[in-house]
């Protein structure tokens, strides 16, 4: 008879000194496999945080789908700060949100290491940059390994500095445009960035591909939905992420002020562009303005959508263009966890949750319209659309064939 140990070694002669040669066959079959091996295809993807959820996800559904990925990335100081990425990664330094000037900086401190790392660069298979600064190192990457691979350029946010008039933003989108004639694709979250930017404004007329901010698969419920009626009141209106735009949370102070006892808004995240200050300062004074801190992007999701009503999706810090065409990574996190996002009318975001009836939208004057909403809204009309909500498919909310329809053709 063969013990279980004979059979795994029956192929296997063994020497005094503990080596193992193999027979043919297994040289065969491990040949094989370095063969295949070797074909997965390298990516290069330049990010401006290797830190944020956003990269993290990308990262991950890259690797899924067969590519060996190393990224060469900035950090920025916020959430998730202490992060080590599993995977090969380049640190290009520090940086920051909005100051164009640090980030310059920090570009041109970042071109000695994309030239120290030629070895690298010569062996990808595509290159894929998000944002701005980053598509100027890959292109610049490209150049000095003398490669061919082709280059997609990701966009999440159009940054205000090129919505702005004046010799500077309009340099920038001359050099964007510029770019853009030499990227294999345009990879956008959203269709309003493409519809009011990139054709209206920079005229770009290539191939671009709609990639949403959709939830990883391994994204998991655990506790059953909400039954109708169980939401005990006040409501509860939960944002989680960035927190930022002045005048956002100008609105919801006002709002805590006219609705206590009736409203409690929960914050978990980072602060970005609120005033530190000024948000302690709200805190102390409004009894339901609540704050958890920061949270860990994924793995905390159904704890902080599963204790709220409703998600906060008015953004008004860029209300004249990128808030107003962006489709935020909320819609996507509290759609699938059950929760109906509140949105400006007219907005990409407010459009999408009016097309399928699954959340509300407001008109200005903002703070009127939601005053009287949450002054008027009864149990049977939120459970009415929190179970429309229900019944969607996941694939609204998660992404599937988007991404391996992407990876194809990155080839």
């Amino acid at each position: 008879m063969v013990t279980v140990a004979s059979r795994m070694f029956a192929n296997t002669q063994w020497h005094m000194h503990g080596s193992i040669d193999l027979f043919e066959e297994d040289l065969a079959a491990t040949e094989e496999t370095r063969t295949v091996a070797n074909k997965k295809r390298a990516l290069l993807f330049f990010c401006p945080d290797v830190t944020d959820a956003s990269t993290l996800k990308r990262v991950q559904q890259f690797t899924d789908h067969g590519y060996s990925v190393t990224v060469f990335g900035f950090r920025r100081q916020r959430y998730n700060s202490s992060y080590q990425p599993p995977w090969p990664h380049v640190p290009l330094g520090l940086t920051s949100d909005g100051r164009y000037g640090q980030r310059l900086s920090a570009l041109l401190r970042a071109i000695p290491t994309i030239l120290a790392n030629r070895h690298l660069l010569k062996d990808a298979s595509v290159f894929y940059a998000r944002n701005i600064d980053q598509l100027l190192l890959a292109m610049l990457a490209r150049i000095v390994a003398f490669s061919r691979a082709p280059l997609t350029y990701e966009v999440l946010d159009i940054p205000p500095i090129l919505m702005r008039r004046g010799l500077v933003p309009g340099l920038i989108r001359a050099i964007e445009r510029l770019c853009l004639r030499r990227t294999r694709m345009l990879v956008l979250s959203s269709p309003g960035f493409h519809r009011n930017f990139y054709d209206a404004v920079q005229h770009y007329r290539g191939e671009w591909f709609l990639l949403e901010n959709k939830l990883h698969p391994s994204i998991s419920r655990r506790a059953a939905a909400l039954a109708p009626g169980g939401r005990r009141r006040p409501w509860v209106v939960g944002y989680f992420g960035l927190i930022r735009g002045e005048e956002t949370f100008d609105l919801m102070t006002r709002l805590a002020e006219r609705l206590q006892g009736r409203v409690l808004f929960k914050f978990r995240g980072v602060l970005t562009t609120v005033d530190s200050k000024k948000f302690d300062a709200v805190l102390r004074r409004c009894p339901n303005i609540v704050y958890g801190g920061p949270y860990l992007p994924h793995q905390d999701l159904e704890e902080l959508y599963g204790d709220v009503d409703f998600a906060w999706a008015l953004d008004l810090e860029h209300a004249d263009h990128n808030s107003r065409w962006l489709m935020p990574c909320r819609f996507y996190e509290a759609g699938y966890f059950g929760v109906p996002c509140l949105a400006v009318r007219g907005f990409e975001v407010g459009t999408a949750l009016e097309k399928h009836d699954i959340g509300w939208t407001f008109e200005t004057p903002l703070e009127e319209s939601l005053v009287r909403f949450f002054e008027q809204l009864t149990p049977e009309a939120y459970d009415h659309v929190r179970a429309r909500l229900g019944a969607a498919p996941a694939s609204m909310f998660v992404a599937g064939e988007d991404v391996a329809r992407l990876c194809a053709m990155l080839r």
